[in-house]
């Protein structure tokens, strides 16, 4: 991970939480407290994503929320409902081989978009962690990605 560079852009209180993350070694940050848009608290598991560029074949972080499915990790390439795919997405689907720090823990992993009835069990897990998604749904006209991240040997 020291090779990879924080994701451009980002605003301060993902630095922030990159920060924390990275610095604790994973022991701090894997647990996020958020507030959803109604000022409820919420605990959210977040995992770090490394991938390449697509563009610049460098590797980029990216902090975001997930779920698991058997030995798997749930994430949604929602960006907050924009009309475009995040670029972490688009690194992704040029190179779906990425790595992941969940905790303490670093992991090679496989991304996939899931589609059909998969897709549909997928988001309703992704709900549960962060409901938020379902009103980030209602503003794109672009139905969201859901990605299973697969481990790696």
């Amino acid at each position: 991970m020291s090779d990879a560079k924080i994701a451009p852009n980002l605003p301060q209180w993902m630095l922030d939480h990159v920060h924390r993350y990275l610095s604790s070694g994973g022991t701090d940050g894997h647990m996020y407290d958020a507030k959803l848009p109604d000022g409820q608290p919420i605990t959210v598991p977040a995992l770090l994503l490394i991938t390449t560029g697509r563009k610049s074949g460098e590797k980029y972080l990216f902090p975001l929320y997930y779920g698991t499915e058997g030995n798997s990790f749930i994430i949604v390439a929602s960006k907050g409902g924009a009309p475009d795919h995040p670029g972490w997405y688009k690194n992704l689907l040029a190179n779906p081989l990425a790595e992941i720090q969940v905790g303490t823990r670093r992991i090679p992993v496989r991304a996939r978009t899931v589609t059909g009835p998969e897709r549909a069990g997928l988001w309703e897990k992704a709900l549960k962690f962060w409901p938020p998604y379902a009103d980030y749904a209602k503003k794109t006209e672009r139905e969201i990605p859901v990605v299973l991240l697969d481990p790696v040997n």
